[in-house]
């Protein structure tokens, strides 16, 4: 049994279709951390979600990088889409930049309690944010915040930011064009295939079925 950290059963669905019938959705609101980059934001909340678990997780963390705003909005994607909203970014990325080439990139965390082996992909050991949180003079306390490894795999497709085009998927989708077609004209079954989340996902179940 694996369980895929998410309140989106879209997830879980694209999930399945690399992982097969053994993922089911965790509904948990894990703490999303801030951080410059999505590795240690996923590695995160794949801790806090393993201790609540007490069973194998998987997280993701996903974001828009826009190359010529040095990879902003990145893990702040959700946060600007909410306050400032998809087509903002749009007009600012048009208007401001010769280049609008971005980049959606997706960082999946597993944990499952115990340690891994050497590989390509990287493996988090160090809980850095829950060990400032608890600070030097936590004692007991401290011991609960004792890192857990966390193995990360990240996707990444590469694309340009165009005007809106399409009616499905959601986010950033509809103004993300890769090879000549939004995010948001293509079909699920498609968009999957090579989205960044898919990727990951990819990588992912190649590795866990060894494991």
């Amino acid at each position: 049994m694996l369980r895929y950290v998410t309140t989106n059963a879209g997830k879980v669905r694209e999930a399945r279709e690399y992982l097969g019938d053994a993922v089911t959705q965790l509904n948990f609101d894990y703490t999303e951390v801030q951080a410059a980059d999505l590795a240690p934001i996923a590695a995160y909340g794949a801790r806090e979600a393993y201790r609540h678990a007490d069973e194998p997780v998987l997280v993701d963390d996903a974001g828009l990088f826009v190359y010529g705003f040095d990879g902003f909005p990145g893990p702040y994607s959700a946060f600007v889409e909410d306050t400032l909203g998809v087509e903002a970014v749009r007009r600012l990325v048009t208007s401001e930049l010769d280049d609008t080439s971005a980049e959606f990139r997706c960082v999946l965390a597993y944990c499952d309690g115990e340690a891994f082996d050497a590989s390509p992909d990287p493996v988090d050991r160090d809980d850095r944010v829950a060990a400032a949180a608890a600070g030097p003079d936590a004692g007991e306390e401290g011991a609960e915040a004792d890192a857990l490894p966390v193995k990360l795999f990240e996707g990444v497709v590469r694309g340009d930011i165009v005007e809106a085009r399409g009616d499905g998927g959601f986010g950033y989708d509809p103004i993300f064009e890769y090879d000549g077609s939004t995010f948001a004209e293509m079909g699920p079954d498609e968009k999957n295939a090579i989205s960044h989340r898919g990727r990951a996902l990819e990588k992912f179940g190649e590795w866990f079925q060894e494991r």
